[in-house]
């Protein structure tokens, strides 16, 4: 049986100071952000990320994974091996909308420099900016989440809600938990709580309460896969640090998280990382959350 989602029954009290007094907050607490999102709270700690290898060969069989993504596993996603997170933060309680991205354009984001990286720039710089953001299979839909996006369109929305794309480290802990389960609501696979298997384009966001995760938040298991900060790496979990970890220093690909709509069980453990697209690619399978460190 799938362990049940007991994030509101959980009493994880963590201090964050405030002048000289602290205030206690729980985690999964909600708060609204300055833009109005509403975002789920991280306290600071340690769980086993990845998968080690007799694991990853049960699950491999057991979900019946696809090839593609049984060959590329064993190289991303192990050893397992033991991860701290020594800050607290929030992290969006649903995938960034439609709705919540056009403002960004509809605000000049495009053409605000303060907001993007300098590989961002640089790729901005060969756009034509006035079709952007290109048109998505759901992005008529408000609703719904922001898909058809580039990893450095992510990553300037971010900065310009005050935040920043989660690393992968964040994101897995988000979905995961102290108990490290292998989907965001338990041990075992439930249909029902992911819009993944037979699905044939996105649903509105935080639909499938039953889903979600230690700390409430929602679709990290389907949908749409989700932009991460880090650089992807083959092996690199054999010398990640223990703390804070935020993948290797350059590369060629973008590490995403999170299973995607019409995938599959396999890909929505929420060890998977997907393994195929640089920064500059978009389609309607990949969106993005933001994560704001506490202060």
């Amino acid at each position: 049986m799938a362990k049940q989602n007991v994030v509101r029954a959980l009493t994880i009290g963590v201090a964050l100071m405030t002048g000289s007094s602290a205030m206690a907050i729980e985690a999964g607490s909600e708060r609204q952000d300055e833009s109005g999102v509403t975002q789920v709270f991280v306290p600071a700690g340690c769980f086993q990320m990845g998968t080690n290898e007799s694991a990853l060969s049960a699950f491999i069989n057991s979900l019946d994974a696809p090839e593609w993504a049984a060959n590329a596993a064993p190289k991303y996603e192990t050893p397992a091996h033991k991860v701290c997170l020594t800050n607290d933060y929030w992290i969006d309680r649903t995938e960034v909308t439609n709705a919540a991205f056009a403002e960004f354009a509809a605000a000049g984001g495009y053409e605000k420099p303060e907001y993007w990286s300098e590989a961002g720039k640089k790729w901005l710089s060969g756009q034509y900016i006035a079709i952007l953001p290109l048109p998505c299979d759901s992005s008529d839909k408000p609703d719904h989440p922001r898909a058809c996006i580039t990893f450095f369109e992510a990553e300037a929305f971010a900065a310009w809600r005050g935040g920043r794309l989660p690393t992968e480290a964040e994101w897995e802990y988000a979905a995961r938990g102290p108990e490290s389960r292998t989907y965001p609501w338990g041990d075992d696979w439930v249909a029902e709580h992911a819009h993944i298997v037979g699905q044939t384009r996105t649903s509105p966001v935080g639909q499938y309460l039953a889903g979600a995760s230690w700390v409430g938040a929602l679709d990290m298991s389907g949908n749409v896969m989700e932009w991460v900060q880090d650089w992807l790496g083959e092996g690199y979990y054999e010398s990640s640090p223990v703390n804070d970890p935020t993948g290797p220093e350059t590369g060629y690909k973008k590490a995403e998280k999170g299973g995607w709509w019409g995938s599959n069980p396999f890909v929505g453990r929420s060890a998977y990382k997907h393994f195929e697209d640089g920064p500059s690619y978009n389609d309607g399978h990949i969106g993005f959350r933001v994560v704001t460190l506490a202060e």
